[in-house]
This record gives structure tokens, C-alpha cells and sequence, in this order.
């Protein structure tokens, strides 16, 4: 066959990620003035485990960015790893995640802990039986689907993107037993083993898909860098090879998750039953999260659609939206993670006061985190993507055009990682219902920013070479818009529901941070254009000076002005340190 088939990295990993242990959190049972306090400390350490991940899954768009460049190849990758990624989010981290830890939860606090086990099996034979189905008929449906969410490729691509889609579908199986082995240890005080599951993904998936990719190939191929050229037939073998290592690479997150299943008193039974008042209990959380979860899928169906057309628009997207998501990775989700445990706990005691406070404190650190993020990713994108990407297949015109759609990324990177945190405090009050209306009604939302955005920058950057402009822009900007709006109507449902969320002080609290990474900025700003301005980019010393100098400068202003304004929640993560620091030494 010529229609050869690629895999795609698990661009958006498993929130398997780190906090304290159970010893720690029944303390914090106990003592729900150091709420917030105990979120920090859980979420800096959470924020260490999984920032390996992300280096890792950094070092594997490096790979495709050098073995695969950004055009035909990698667009067809991402078209066909978008099919079944979308249905992973809506089976396994997003619907799935909350609602069988709330309810398995439940069962070991109101039930027995056999109780909470045979939930457990009933769960994953249920999963078993339904997404083996699912992907059964995707695999069938594949050209079907492909002709609808990639209708701009060409024929040979769209027949690479079909077989590429084929190979891939069993991932959602594999993510999804994941997500609930995930979910039991977490639930069991064991954060560790989960954190470093998308790690091994990584790990799995770069050595097997490279080890498959040479062999397929014959030993070697030419990822043409013209954009518009037919890949060679060794370059498609090769990117096939790097899907099945994806494959592999799902299999391994939950293989190395289960020896610690056995551990904590998991046992598998085979049964099954849809009635089950547990499995009920689930799907009806599920329902309204699969609804909202799915209106967040069709956005990214609608952004793939919209791109489709515009010529490596696709990687330049894939490449940015993975730097994009490494502070909302290390810091949203892993904040988000450190706080679910204790707001539900303190929703079920009813501590609605505790709730809010922990609630405030969280958005804060998200804040803290990712504000001078996005900022230092729109400054200083060009150094930082020329360090990662620029060399093999992937050349230096590629560089501006990630870099743009990167900025676009990051301007909704503080609402998308809030959201993190502000979505699963509802799932702890037992109401799935708002975030998915919300969700729902973000759809035209994007469709509409999508097509105006889109059309608007078509204009700017337009030339032989890229007739598209900078319309790939458009669709980043899009998602930003969709981010920062389901965050402020997320924040407003949830002051309406709980009274207050202590808005003032957060508002005050983002209005010092927003000072404090203005001042970054205008120091990384300024040190770069120094350097480049000096220097050019004549070698790969002189490019990581360039990318790293303004970093240090930048992060010192930061912090230095965020003490200077009393930012409260630096001085506690600075004590954090210290403390940890401390505890070592000692």
C-alpha cells in the first residue's frame, strides 16, 4: 500500500501528575485554615513530576520537527491522531476522570472498600466493551470522518491521514484504562506512579516509533522541505512507524500503572453490568461532561477544518499549541490536580467557606504561574522555537509562522489553565450541568472567531511562499477567545452558586501580577533584541543564549517586582521552597 499511516504524540498527555500523600491530605481534613497553604505545596510538587513529562513530550516534537519538518507529513499526523484524540478526551480524562473519581470516592467513604473494587472492575470491563465498539467503527468510518474534518488535503494526503487514523484509533482504549487506573491511585493518596505514566509514554513512544520508523523506511528518507511536494514513499513508511510507536506508547501507560493497582488491593473480576447502581451513578455524571467535553472536541474538529486548506497551518498550530501547553501542563493542570482532592472533600463536609477560600487561592497561584508565562512565550517565541524545532526538515521560515500562532496560543493560556481549576470545583459540587452549557455555548463562539480571524489575517504576511498570510493565526487566536470566555463565565456561574469567590482580592491579586510580568517582559524585550541585534543567529551557542539569557533576566524581574508589589501568593511558594529545601538538607 502507499497510503501509509503515522501517529501522532500524545500532544495533550494524561493529567497523571504528582501531589502529597493521603497521610497529608487527611491533616488537611483536619486543619481547613492551611487549605490553601497545602494546594501550594501539593501543586509545586506536582508541578516538578510532570514538567519531566513535558520535557519529554518537548523532545518529541523536536524529533518530528527535525525527521518531519512542518507540512505534508506532520498535517496528516495531527489530522489523524485529531480523530481519536478527541474521543480519548471524551471518554477518558474528561468525562470519565471526574466522574468515576467522585463516585469511587463516594464508595470508600459511605461503602466498603470490596464495594469500591468491584466498581473499579465494573468500570474498566464497561470501558473494554464500549471502546472496543468505538473503535471498531471509527477504524470502518475513518475515511468518512477524515473527508469531513480535513476536506483542504489533497487526495495523497487525505489517504496518508486515513490510514494514519486507522492505525491510531485503539489509543483511545488504552488512554481511557489509564485515565481509571489514574483515577484509583490518585483517589488512594498515589500520585507518583500516574505523574510518571505520560512520562514513560514518551519515553515508549520516541524510542519504539524512531526504532519502527528506521526499519519501515529501509534505514533513512527525505522529509521534503517543500511544502507543496509529494513525500517520498520511505518518508511515509517512516512516519507510520512513528504511529505505531504512539500505539505502543499507550499501551505502556497503563501497563505501568496496574503493578500499583495490585499494590493498593486492586483485583480484577470479570463482570459486567450497565445497571449497577455505581456504574449508573457514573454515567449520569458522565452524560452532561461528555456534552460539554464534546462541544470542546468540535471546536478543535471546526479549528482542524478551518486549516485544513493553509499548508503546513496544521504544524505550525501542533508545534506551538505543545509549548503553549507546558506551563498549562506543569502549572494549570497540576494546580487543578492538588485541589480537586480538597475541594471535594470540602463540598461533602459542606465547609463552603473553606471551599471558597481554597477555590480563590488556587485561581491566584494559576495566575501567578501563567501569566509571565504567556507573556515570556509571546516576547520571546521566535528564540525559544528556533532553539527547539529549527534544524533537519524543519527551516527558518517555519520559525515566524510558529512563533505567531504561538502568540496566539498564549494570549488564552491564563483562562485555559484557570479553567483547570474552576471546571472540576464545580464536578465537586455535584453540578456537571454549567460547565457543559457553557462548553456547548462556546461553539459558535469559536466557529465565528475562527472564520473571522482567520479571513482577517489572510491579509497580513501574504507572499509566494505562504498565500495564507497568517490566517493559520486566526485559529489560535480563536481558541484564546473561547479559553478567556468560558473562564469568565465559568468564574461568574461559580460566584452566583457559592455567594463569592473573593473577587476583589483576586482581581487585585491578577492586577499585581499583570504589572509584575509587564516588567518581565519589557527586560526580556529588551535583552533579546540586545543579543539578536548583535549577534544574528549564527550558530547553536549563540541561539540558546539568545533564548536562555532573556529567560533568567526575565524571570529575576519577575520575581523581584512581584516582591517589591506583595504579590502574597510568590512569598508563599518561596517559603514553599525553602521549607522543602530545608526538610532535605536537614
Amino acid at each position: 500500500m502507499n497510503e501509509i499511516e503515522q501517529e501522532k504524540d500524545q500532544t495533550e498527555e494524561t493529567p497523571e501528575l504528582l501531589a502529597e500523600s493521603s497521610a497529608a491530605e487527611q491533616i488537611e481534613a483536619e486543619q481547613p485554615a492551611t487549605k490553601q497553604t497545602s494546594v501550594a505545596r501539593s501543586a509545586g510538587i506536582v508541578s516538578i513530576a510532570v514538567m519531566f513529562s513535558r520535557v519529554l513530550g518537548l523532545v518529541r516534537e523536536m524529533i518530528f520537527a527535525k525527521y518531519f519538518g512542518a507540512g505534508f507529513l506532520y498535517d496528516a499526523y495531527q489530522a489523524a491522531f485529531t480523530i481519536p484524540n478527541v474521543l480519548r478526551d471524551l471518554f477518558a480524562e474528561g468525562a470519565l476522570s471526574a466522574a468515576f473519581v467522585k463516585v469511587f470516592t463516594d464508595y470508600q467513604t459511605n461503602k466498603s472498600e470490596q464495594e469500591a473494587w468491584k466498581l473499579a472492575s465494573l468500570v474498566l470491563n464497561a470501558l473494554a466493551v464500549i471502546l472496543s465498539a468505538v473503535t471498531i467503527i471509527g477504524i470502518l468510518l475513518s475515511p468518512y470522518l477524515v473527508s469531513i474534518v480535513a476536506s483542504g488535503f489533497s487526495p495523497e494526503k487525505a489517504a496518508l491521514t486515513v490510514t494514519m487514523t486507522q492505525i491510531m484509533f485503539p489509543f483511545i482504549l488504552l488512554v481511557a484504562m489509564a485515565a481509571v487506573a489514574m483515577g484509583v491511585l490518585n483517589t488512594k493518596g498515589i500520585f507518583g506512579i500516574p505523574a510518571s505514566a505520560s512520562t514513560v509514554f514518551n519515553i515508549v513512544s520516541i524510542f519504539v516509533g524512531l526504532g519502527f520508523a528506521y526499519w519501515l523506511s529501509g534505514g533513512s528518507w527525505d522529509a521534503s522541505q517543500d511544502k507543496y511536494t509529494l513525500p517520498a514513499i520511505s518518508a511515509q513508511w517512516a512516519i507510520l512507524g512513528m504511529a505505531i510507536g504512539t500505539l505502543v506508547g499507550g499501551a505502556a501507560q497503563f501497563l505501568m500503572q496496574v503493578p500499583s493497582l495490585l499494590k493498593v488491593g486492586f483485583r480484577f473480576s470479570p463482570i459486567l453490568s450497565f445497571t449497577d447502581e455505581g456504574v449508573r451513578k457514573i454515567m449520569r455524571l458522565m452524560a452532561p461532561a461528555i456534552l460539554g467535553t464534546s462541544a470542546v472536541q468540535i471546536n478543535v474538529l471546526v479549528n482542524l477544518a478551518f486549516v485544513s486548506s493553509i499548508d503546513g497551518g496544521r504544524s505550525w498550530l501542533s508545534y506551538a499549541f505543545r509549548l503553549m501547553q507546558f506551563p498549562i501542563g506543569v502549572f494549570g493542570v497540576a494546580i487543578g490536580t492538588a485541589s480537586i482532592p480538597v475541594l471535594s472533600r470540602m463540598a461533602n463536609e459542606g465547609k463552603l467557606d473553606d471551599f471558597r477560600k481554597t477555590l480563590s487561592s488556587s485561581i491566584k497561584l494559576v495566575f501567578l504561574m501563567t501569566l509571565p508565562s504567556a507573556c515570556g512565550l509571546i516576547i520571546l517565541g521566535e528564540p525559544i522555537i528556533r532553539l527547539l524545532y529549527s534544524r533537519g526538515a524543519f527551516v527558518e521560515s517555519d520559525v515566524p509562522m510558529t512563533a505567531w500562532a504561538l502568540a496566539g496560543y498564549s494570549i488564552g493560556l491564563t483562562g485555559y489553565a484557570a479553567i483547570k481549576v474552576l471546571s472540576p470545583a464545580f464536578y465537586a459540587m455535584n453540578d456537571a450541568k454549567t460547565p457543559m452549557i457553557i462548553a456547548v455555548c462556546s461553539i459558535a463562539v469559536n466557529a465565528l472567531a475562527s472564520f473571522v480571524f482567520r479571513d482577517w489575517l489572510s491579509n497580513y504576511g501574504a507572499s509566494p511562499e505562504y498565500p495564507n498570510g497568517l490566517g493559520h493565526v486566526g485559529v489560535a487566536l480563536a481558541t484564546s477567545s473561547v479559553a478567556l470566555v468560558n473562564f469568565f463565565a465559568l468564574a461568574l456561574m461559580m460566584r452566583k452558586r457559592i455567594g463569592r469567590i473573593d473577587g476583589r482580592d483576586i482581581i487585585q491579586s491578577f492586577l499585581k501580577i499583570a504589572v509584575a510580568a509587564v516588567i518581565m517582559s519589557l527586560v526580556c524585550y529588551l535583552s533579546y533584541n540586545f543579543l539578536f541585534n548583535r549577534f544574528g543567529i549564527d550558530g547553536l551557542s549563540i541561539i540558546i543564549i539568545e533564548a536562555f539569557v532573556p529567560i533568567i533576566l526575565g524571570g529575576v524581574a519577575f520575581v523581584l517586582a512581584a516582591k517589591i508589589l506583595r504579590v502574597n501568593e510568590i512569598t508563599q511558594l518561596l517559603n514553599t521552597f525553602k521549607r522543602k529545601l530545608g526538610r532535605k538538607n536537614g
